[in-house]
């Protein structure tokens, strides 16, 4: 799905015929450069669960070199995932640079990431997250 261009708008456009929890799919996605392509979107599910995305593909390493996947419930940020680097924090090692920041405090409480990857989209795998432990 990180070939191209055109396989990216058709994972992005069957996510809503793939997963019947999912009730709307909204993105917005473009070539930044002729091998670069920027993307950004919301995916709501029942119970007023939201996720937001943002994804920077390069086509010819077939790969993200930049994601952030944010989940929200009833307006109210749940956790969030990035890849911003935390090389002093060790318990984050397993899984560097991904991450998850989940509460009490959002911002400095995180937790590693395994699922997370720079070689495919991640919307997949937190699609199913949400799933499980939130629907």
């Amino acid at each position: 799905m990180l070939n191209s261009y055109d396989e990216y708008i058709v994972f992005l456009s069957t996510l809503l015929e793939r997963f019947s929890s999912i009730e709307s799919v909204e993105f917005n996605a473009y070539l930044s450069s002729a091998t670069e392509c920027y993307s950004e979107g919301t995916i709501l599910f029942p119970n007023e669960i939201v996720l937001t995305f943002i994804e920077q593909i390069d086509f010819v390493a077939n790969k993200l070199f930049k994601y952030g996947y944010t989940v929200h419930q009833a307006g109210e940020k749940l956790y969030y995932y990035d890849p911003q680097p935390h090389p002093a924090d060790s318990s984050l090692a397993s899984t560097f640079p991904h991450h998850k920041h989940i509460p009490p405090n959002l911002k400095h409480h995180r937790i590693p990431a395994p699922g997370m990857y720079f070689e495919r989209s991640n919307l997949e795998f937190i699609i199913r997250e949400i799933e499980t432990t939130l629907l």
